[in-house]
């Protein structure tokens, strides 16, 4: 099902070991380690995940208890009046109490051997269905650990683009300062103030927007982690802004398609269809003879005082067998559900596999990309901050119009600004690959929830 390697796996490549997975996330970010730390023990979407592990778990432990003996205890007192004229007519010498009473106690005992295997094949499904929980729970973690990753970069972004654009605020009032004591004494034109203050504007308004889109991140991380925005901007001041984006890797990674299987979904998909077959074979177990072991041990007596005595002893021992005789196509019915819902399990399984073959290509390729992009974005930059100073040198010689400056200045303020989104976008599609590649989480093994 799954081809040998990645179509758009980068040349030069080595096998990508856990370690290296995780250097996908921006680990060295203080700030980043106390949310995460904090939303895997407050996080909502986790609590729901271990709800549902430990329905799955008791789900279990019933399936399990249905291959052991069932026993009861039982104790019953009962008193009851007759009246003599219920017999017809009795001798004068026969006297009948009319009052009675009857005492009895028993332990009884019902199992069944399971000779066709219907409770076992039972108890494999819903240990498959604990696995899958457990699968369920480990793509949770995962969804949480990147949404939180991608959060924090793009909050970490937004407070480097501000920082960026503040600087430039200051000397852009700087520049239209000078600019105004220019024209005032004559230096220069009065028009030349128009754009200098209009880029300060400018500069002002982009800033605004940064905090519009700050304040909606902050609220994506308190919907991840659950807790305060107070409690997030304090965990977020541990590190400096600077700190989001993780350091480039020393070799690309070459992830092995056979990883995939390991992914939480798919192991999740996987197990509900091995739950789907054992349900099969469960219903299909039902169309034969069902074979249980009966025992039973109690005393009974008329009265109270007698019931613990050596006469008041009774017991039984017994088997019995049934079989569906003539059940109108009602096993098969359910068997054709069962096997159309297994059906729907092996399609479901199969495309989780493409979905992540899918995603995991297009996290490699897209990496790589952003990559070249963030490197030629900030040759620009540098190349276009270089024109801004030129730009302002040759002003003042008198070479070039103020409004060359001010186009200069404007294009090295975007090209910068597009050189920290750049950035950010590479640590983003890092975090998409180690997505993809199914993080470093681990699945228990399906052996342990056979228990």
């Amino acid at each position: 099902m799954l081809p040998d390697r990645f179509a758009l796996q980068p040349a030069g490549s080595t096998r990508a070991a856990t370690t290296a997975i995780a250097a996908l996330l921006p680990d060295h970010d203080q700030g980043f380690r106390a949310l995460l730390a904090r939303a895997l023990a407050e996080a909502p979407d986790l609590a729901v995940a271990a709800a549902r592990i430990d329905a799955a778990r008791a789900g279990l432990r019933e399936a399990g208890a249905a291959l052991l003996p069932q026993v009861d205890a039982s104790g019953q007192a009962a008193q009851q009046r007759i009246s003599a004229a219920q017999f017809g007519g009795l001798p004068g010498s026969i006297r009948i109490d009319p009052t009675q009473g009857r005492f009895s106690t028993s332990v009884d005992a019902r199992w069944d051997p399971d000779l066709f295997g219907r409770l076992r094949v039972a108890r494999r499904a819903s240990a498959a269905r604990l696995d899958a929980a457990n699968a369920d729970a480990a793509a949770v973690r995962l969804a949480l650990i990147t949404d939180l990753a991608s959060a924090v970069t793009d909050l970490r972004t937004i407070d480097r683009r501000s920082a960026l654009l503040t600087d430039d605020l200051a000397e852009a009032a700087s520049f239209s300062a000078l600019t105004r004591q220019r024209a005032h004494a004559g230096l220069a034109a009065e028009a030349d103030l128009v754009p200098a203050l209009a880029l300060e504007e400018h500069v002002r308004s982009r800033l605004a927007g940064l905090a519009a889109e700050r304040a909606g991140v902050l609220g994506r991380l308190v919907t991840l982690t659950g807790l305060p925005a107070t409690t997030v901007l304090a965990d977020l001041a541990k590190d400096d802004r600077d700190a989001a984006f993780a350091p480039p890797l020393a070799q690309p990674l070459a992830i092995s398609t056979a990883a995939l299987l390991e992914r939480p979904d798919v192991r999740a998909a996987e197990r509900r269809l091995a739950a789907a077959d054992a349900e099969i074979a469960a219903i299909a177990a039902e169309r034969y003879p069902r074979f249980d072991l009966t025992a039973g041990l109690g005393l009974i007596a008329l009265a109270l005082g007698d019931l613990f005595t050596e006469q008041a002893v009774i017991g039984s021992v017994g088997a019995s067998l049934s079989a569906p005789l003539l059940d109108f196509g009602r096993i098969g019915a359910r068997l054709r559900q069962r096997e159309a819902a297994g059906a729907e399990a092996f399609a479901t399984y199969r495309k989780t596999v493409f979905v992540a073959l899918g995603e995991t290509e297009a996290a490699l390729g897209s990496l790589a990309a952003a990559a070249r992009s963030a490197s030629a974005l900030n040759r620009q930059a540098a190349l276009d901050r270089d024109s801004a100073d030129l730009a302002e040198a040759r002003y003042r010689q008198g070479l070039i119009g103020f409004l060359d400056v001010i186009k200069a200045r404007r294009a090295s303020l975007t090209s910068r600004e597009l050189a920290l989104v750049g950035d950010a976008d590479v640590q983003r599609r890092r975090i998409a690959l180690y997505r993809a590649a199914g993080g470093t989480s681990t699945v228990p093994a399906r052996s342990a929830s056979l228990r």
